[in-house]
């Protein structure tokens, strides 16, 4: 057998101690972000201290996992060979109904068919055991 026809694989995210919340609650298939319980606002990715107050006192909770697609682009270019089966594909931007924005890819829709504004709903894709990766779809809310 030659590794002519094997695919390559796929990049895995590997989470860290910042992103394990993130990623434990994706693996559950829930959307988890961070609020400050200071401000109350919220940000994705995780980090040690709020983008607006500058408090640290950040707790992750469950997001709606609605929002709209923000921005998004169409890769025709393979950048890395683990994804040369996929292309074209998108990465879009998603606005989350809470605030902050999260890069991910759209599901059951046509590339032709994405626009700014289009409603979406939080779906997650199992890749492991170990890693669930949140991709957003068409809503109809």
């Amino acid at each position: 057998m030659t590794t002519e026809n094997v695919p390559a694989p796929k990049p895995v995210p590997v989470p860290d101690e910042l992103s394990k919340p993130f990623f434990e609650g994706a693996r559950e298939h829930r959307l988890m972000i961070q609020r400050c319980n200071q401000c109350h606002m919220f940000q994705v990715p995780g980090r040690f201290v709020c983008d607006e107050c500058l408090g640290d006192d950040l707790a992750w909770v469950e997001a709606s996992g609605r929002g709209t697609v923000f921005s998004f682009v169409i890769m025709h270019q393979r950048y890395n060979p683990g994804f040369a089966a996929e292309i074209p594909y998108n990465i879009a931007t998603v606005e989350l109904k809470e605030g902050p924005r999260l890069l991910t890819n759209l599901i059951n829709i046509a590339n032709d068919d994405i626009r700014v504004g289009l409603p979406v709903k939080v779906s997650f894709e199992d890749i492991s055991q170990d890693i669930s990766l949140p991709k957003f779809e068409p809503s109809s809310e």
